[in-house]
């Protein structure tokens, strides 16, 4: 194209040169000079169609650039969470056939049980997941880990109190702006010593959480929470009502943190009861589908707009003794 555009005015040039004096006396008839200017007046509107052509060309270009960057802006990303109950007894259940099968952009994994030595980075690496793992300290217990296709622009581990960083239970991951949090709640069902570290660690959490907010508006906070919120997400909400996990102070931690800013997206789109995501291994619950929804995945309320779909697997999805919880978003 540039090619063109230069040797159009070599042609008007030579063009003109059959009008100097030398060239006019060649010229056996005004018919020819007719036929000399034709051609100019040919070439020169020819040369300007081209000229406004080509404009309009770069104009649709930088139009479908700025479309495309805009695209990208609002690409639409996938994130499951799920309680994986020991990351090599998931692989073992087919966990990584699992992710090809659904494509998750980003994983949120807890209680993945497995030191760092134990970790089979290259099962998730092969899946073109960059793998970010934070085991608890003790060999064989807790700990967190984000797989993510998406490049992260900072990751962070822990909430630098140590009690609860010694277990793994909190991964933050920045994407443009958008933080990340992977974590996992404890449970207080062992007993009472237990129970007062988990109330103690909720109201933690949430301090940390407010705070992190100021700095960081954007949240999407997807884990474990050990806590079913209402009497629709537990199978019997009379028989447990004293049991960790459904205590009342619980509950209340529970409503007292969605209504400071945050989204259930699961309740979001879905208020039917019957969908749980942990079942116990006695009595047959799983097969009964006697379960708890104990699994989240929650967003800051300035987010609502780019929440596209909230679901979760059934009791049938057997990776551990909790199912995967799916989020959709333009990110």
């Amino acid at each position: 194209m540039l090619v063109f555009i230069v040797s159009v005015p070599k042609l008007v040039y030579k063009l003109l040169n059959t009008l100097t004096a030398e060239n006019t006396e060649k010229a056996q008839s005004s018919a020819e000079l007719i036929i000399v200017y034709y051609s100019l007046i040919t070439f020169l509107f020819a040369y300007f169609i081209f000229c406004l052509m080509f404009k309009f060309f770069s104009v649709v270009l930088c139009a479908f650039s700025a479309f495309s960057a805009f695209y990208k802006s609002q690409i639409m990303f996938k994130i499951l969470t799920l309680n994986i109950n020991g990351i090599r007894s998931g692989l073992q259940k087919g966990f990584t056939d699992y992710l090809t099968k659904t494509q998750p952009d980003i994983v949120c994994l807890q209680e993945i049980k497995a030191s760092f030595d134990k970790i089979p980075v290259l099962e998730f690496q092969y899946l073109n997941y960059e793998c970010f793992w934070f085991p608890a300290r003790k060999r064989g217990y807790g700990g967190t880990a984000i797989l993510t296709k998406i490049k992260p622009d900072n990751i962070t581990y822990g909430m630098e109190i140590n009690k609860y960083d010694d277990e793994g239970r909190l991964i933050n991951m920045d994407i443009g702006d958008k933080t990340f949090i992977n974590v996992y709640h404890p449970s207080g069902s062992s007993g009472n010593e237990r129970q007062e570290f988990k109330m103690k660690w909720l109201d933690d959490f949430y301090n940390y959480i407010l705070n992190l907010r100021k700095e960081k508006p954007n949240l999407i906070i997807s884990g474990d929470f050990n806590i079913c919120h209402k009497p629709i997400d537990i199978h019997d909400s009379v028989g447990n009502a004293k049991n960790s996990g459904f205590l009342p102070e619980e509950r209340e931690w529970m409503t007292k943190f969605f209504n400071s800013g945050f989204i259930d997206t699961f309740r979001f789109f879905n208020s039917e009861p019957h969908h749980y995501s942990w079942w116990s291994f006695r009595g047959g619950a799983r097969q009964n589908n006697k379960g708890w929804r104990i699994d989240y995945n929650v967003v800051s309320e300035n987010l609502k707009n780019n929440i596209v779909a909230a679901s979760m697997e059934d009791n049938s999805v057997y990776l551990s003794d909790h199912c995967p919880v799916f989020l959709q978003m333009e990110i």
